[in-house]
């Protein structure tokens, strides 16, 4: 356990790891990049985080923040380190991959079977987030051969009445959401809640009798924005949808060739990401099978014999349970 005192405001930063379990390249990386900090104060363990990230531009999260103590735990039993911040009601936990922002600890107390198939639909809700509307908008704008013929005539319906193309019809309706899911958040509970639901209901049918926007968009809306409540880390769901902004609008300029170069430019930047020199799309890339078991999947506990690579432990052993 290490710690720091703050400059002015005598903030206490205390490192968390187990010996001889930790990298202690990673400790000594970690406690340098904090020892560098010169600031007058720090308030919350995500103000930290972006002191010390190293693609600080970067609009994907790279330490994994949790108020968790059971999260925590889990990740220095697996090697990590974790950083506690005075005063913060959360910490993050470091080295961090994309894929460990879709795993709950939810999943370890639930039967494999069942923690896999919540992971896997966390990746398809990332997925339809970030594509969906984007894909409405690419189809109707330059695309409507994709569309079968018994839809394509209720689509042509709904859309007579809009008097906006796809791109400002489908920008319009996702700010509107981010309006009402901004409001509801900072409302008591039970008002946010009403708002939330009322207001996207009342909304939604409103704009679609006065012509505003096709009932088919706002689906496809409602739709985007569900699937990013599955995302266990709001973090991550927040930048999932400031993303889809990017995707709808190269979508309504350059169709489904936009939308795949748009998807191919998040891979190729997230491919650059590191964290504490880790890859960040690790286990895809680089590629390590093993890791595939507690990550794209929950496996089964005698399955989960070593640590993860991501970690670089000097002890790999993590169980030793036979089937």
């Amino acid at each position: 356990m290490r710690s720091r005192w703050g400059e002015v405001a005598n903030t206490r930063v205390v490192l968390l790891y187990i010996e001889d379990i930790a990298n202690e390249q990673f400790v000594n990386m970690l406690s340098d990049r904090i020892q560098a900090i010169e600031i007058d104060g720090v308030t919350d363990a995500s103000m930290l985080v972006q002191l010390i990230e190293e693609n600080p531009n970067s609009v994907f999260p790279q330490f994994l923040t949790t108020e968790r103590p059971d999260a925590v735990v889990s990740k220095l039993l697996g090697g990590r380190i974790a950083v506690l911040l005075d005063g913060s009601p959360s910490a993050f936990t470091a080295p961090t991959a994309f894929l460990e922002f879709f795993a709950s600890p939810d999943d370890y107390y639930q039967r494999w079977p069942i923690g896999t198939a919540l992971r896997i639909l966390r990746l398809i809700g990332f997925l339809i987030t970030i594509c969906f509307t984007a894909f409405y908008v690419s189809v109707t704008t330059f695309h409507y051969e994709m569309i079968p013929h018994t839809m394509l005539l209720n689509l042509a319906e709904s859309r007579s009445k809009v008097p906006f193309p796809p791109l400002i019809e489908a920008l319009l309706m996702e700010t509107t959401i981010e309006l009402l899911r901004e409001a509801g958040a900072r409302l008591p509970t039970k008002i946010g809640q009403t708002i939330g639901i009322v207001g996207g209901i009342v909304i939604g049918q409103a704009a679609v009798q006065a012509g505003f926007t096709s009932n088919i968009l706002i689906i496809a809306v409602a739709i985007s924005a569900i699937a990013s409540f599955v995302i266990p880390s709001y973090i991550m769901s927040a930048s999932l949808r400031l993303i889809r902004f990017g995707l709808i609008i190269l979508a309504g300029i350059l169709g489904n060739l936009g939308l795949i170069f748009g998807i191919g430019i998040l891979v190729i930047h997230m491919a650059g990401v590191t964290n504490l020199g880790a890859s960040y799309l690790t286990p895809i890339a680089p590629a390590k099978f093993m890791d595939i078991l507690d990550t794209l999947v929950r496996g089964p506990f005698w399955a989960l014999k070593k640590r993860p690579s991501l970690s670089r432990t000097p002890n790999e052993t993590r169980t030793k349970i036979k089937k």
